[in-house]
């Protein structure tokens, strides 16, 4: 293997070029025309451009992937995660051509590709699996009349792909036509199959995964388990190993499962057995089920490289020139706990919608190991899965690394764009996910708590604060006294400052208390909140602002972005709008005009002209990021406009839907 091409984008793609490097291996990077001063274009040796921003027209295409092997003289391919990762046909193009594919064959992604299918393979070898409907059939009554067999609450999931695409959780037969049309249509758009089947829901679950990895000679070995339960829309958000509470005897049980189903394929490379657990009650060993195998690398392996020592990567790319795995199973040993955290750019408070912008300052705590695949100045683009980086806290015990990834995440700085960073600080800093008292709807169910920003006046001090001294960011001065009150020319220096927060236009008075060499000391204050800081004051110094709350100085940061200031003040951040004089903020927030939240592709309208809408009623679908979001009428009326079809490429802020009273 001399010339290795990565068949990705992103956090990955520079991952694996690292390990590749290591092992003195040329690297080769493609890249979409929006991607094409990507970091991962950057990191590699040779870069080849492979098609335009939509990914099935660039990243999706077989074709396009083996001629910019072939162009280049690369040997080999190592596919990341997500997009042609788990294709066979990829495999059978690589193998046609004489190319190296860095992962299992073609028959074991065939085999697993299909989760149904894989089910009745792993029951065949004796591996539990959930009870449900599996079959070719997908008629839409019978797969309602089979979730009423099985009994509600029902899962139904996309066969084909996973990360939460073309899932739906039922709770009622009443909801389940429509979930089943919008599961098929979000599994078609992102994995060109909308073959669903339908699952029993598992109360109280817990998502428990198993590491393994075989190679050509007949070895097969397991690197322990991760508990993956904290999730948001069916998608991973922190992980961590090994899963806390295990016992030594559902370990046994559930590896030896993982084993008995990668032997049961013959399988090469890495690849992650996953379980949906019982977590009602203590983990037993008859309260596992096996739900799918993932035929690649996961998102979450470097905590299980950071309990095991082991880079994973380095094994994949060994296992596929053919030599044996480095370790067998009695050399593979735990240390301490390892918890990840996945930083999108994403808003929590708004349905978790992904998020664009430009980063205008983008920095990692050192304090843990930080993969990504951005750096400040780069794009937040609608393409492509939101992820910016992955925060990897390894530490003795579960406790501390807790409190580790916590500090991370606090020190880590990003703005620019809307981000899960506090939630995630929160969330890592919960009592109940501290002590390992969760399954996967913990999120959901604590989905208030995690959102608060109980620090809201303090941030709006800051962003008054960097809005009167605004040189202190390097933004133009001008532009911003156009937005602010007048300054007081007489006594102290005093300046009004309005804010537009949730719809409502706040006014703050700024004095300048005490003026000194290194910075200036401003009082602020707000007539409408009670709960506002008794004084404030921001240092130059490298750009670094702080902050006084209540006697306790706190760095902060700030960017001002057209009318948007954001701040962050330690783990928190917000974002204030400026108000354009003249303009009514309350159009903005009109419950008769329905507006895109995000850019993306309209991909149904579920409503048309002169309709009557009741209030929570789908309206339009909107495709952003790899997921699809349904947006909904705040209110009963008639439809009186519809802005937009299917197929339609869509900015933010876009008219969709407009009503008119009955």
């Amino acid at each position: 293997m001399n010339k290795l091409l990565i068949a990705n984008r992103g956090e990955i793609a520079c991952r694996i070029i690292r390990t590749a490097k290591q092992q003195g291996i040329a690297t080769v990077a493609v890249y979409s025309t929006v991607d094409a001063q990507a970091q991962h274009v950057l990191n590699a040796d040779q870069a080849v451009c492979i098609g335009p921003a939509m990914a099935a027209e660039s990243y999706l295409v077989v074709d396009n992937i083996i001629a910019a092997a072939q162009q280049t003289g690369a040997d080999a391919i190592h596919p990341g995660y997500g997009f042609l990762s788990e294709n066979p046909a990829l495999v059978d193009a690589c193998t046609q051509h004489g190319i190296t594919f860095v992962g299992p064959s073609a028959s074991a992604m065939r085999a697993m590709g299909l989760k149904d299918a894989a089910k009745q393979l792993m029951s065949e070898a004796g591996v539990p699996v959930v009870p449900g409907y599996h079959g070719e059939s997908q008629m839409p009554e019978l797969l309602a009349a089979q979730a009423v067999k099985i009994g509600y609450p029902v899962l139904i999931k996309a066969r084909a792909g996973g990360g939460g695409k073309g899932m739906r959780q039922v709770h009622h037969p009443g909801e389940f036509a429509a979930a089943l049309e919008a599961a098929q249509r979000e599994a078609d758009a992102s994995f060109g199959d909308p073959h669903v089947l339908i699952e029993k829901y598992i109360a109280k679950p817990r998502h428990i995964e198993v590491q393994v990895f075989g190679d050509s000679h007949g070895n097969v070995v397991h690197l322990f388990e991760r508990d993956c339960s904290l999730q948001r829309r069916h998608q991973k958000v922190i992980e961590e190993a090994p899963a806390p509470d295990m016992p030594s005897a559902v370990r046994q049980a559930m590896t030896s499962a993982a084993l008995t189903a990668a032997k049961a394929i013959a399988y090469e490379g890495a690849g992650t057995v996953e379980f949906i657990v019982d977590g009602s009650s203590e983990l037993r060993t008859d309260g596992f089920w096996f739900m799918e195998m993932n035929t690649r690398l996961q998102v979450e392996h470097p905590v299980t490289e950071a309990i095991t020592g082991i880079d994973l990567v380095d094994w994949q790319l060994r296992v596929a020139r053919g030599e044996p795995l480095p370790k067998v199973q009695s050399d593979i040993h735990m240390d301490g706990h390892a918890v990840e955290a996945r930083l999108y750019a994403e808003n929590p408070s708004n349905g978790f919608l992904p998020a664009v912008g430009y980063l205008a300052r983008f920095s990692l705590s050192a304090l843990g190991r930080a993969d990504s695949g951005v750096v400040a100045g780069d794009r937040v683009l609608p393409h492509y899965d939101p992820l910016l980086a992955k925060l990897v806290a390894h530490a003795p015990d579960r406790p501390s690394a807790f409190v580790r990834l916590a500090r991370q995440l606090e020190e880590s700085c990003v703005m620019g764009t809307i981000t899960n960073r506090e939630f995630l600080w929160r969330l890592a800093k919960h009592d109940a996910v501290v002590a390992g008292r969760f399954d996967t709807s913990f999120i959901a169910v604590h989905f208030d708590q995690l959102v608060a920003t109980p620090c809201l006046p303090a941030l709006a001090a800051a962003a008054c604060i960097a809005l009167v001294e605004p040189w202190l960011d390097d933004q133009p001065v001008a532009p911003v006294a156009n937005r602010l009150g007048s300054w007081q020319l007489w006594g102290a220096a005093k300046r009004q400052v309005r804010l537009l927060h949730e719809g409502e236009i706040l006014l703050f008075d700024c004095v300048q208390v005490h003026q000194a060499p290194m910075g200036q000391y401003w009082q602020v204050s707000c007539p409408g909140w009670s709960a506002f800081p008794s004084s404030g004051f921001q240092l130059c110094r490298q750009h670094v602002h702080k902050l006084r709350v209540n006697g306790v100085v706190q760095p902060f940061y700030s960017v001002l972005d057209d009318h948007e200031m954001s701040v962050q003040l330690g783990p928190e951040a917000a974002v204030f709008s400026l108000p354009v004089p003249g303009a009514d903020p309350s159009l903005e927030h009109s419950s008769d005009t329905i507006l895109s939240p995000m850019p993306g592709r309209v991909v149904a309208v579920h409503c048309s002209v002169g309709e009557r809408i009741k209030s929570g009623q789908a309206l339009v679908s909107v495709e952003a990021m790899k997921m699809e979001q349904d947006l909904t009428s705040p209110r009963d009326g008639v439809v009186e406009f519809i802005g937009v079809g299917v197929g339609d490429q869509i900015t933010e802020e876009v008219e969709l839907v407009r009503l008119v009273e009955e």
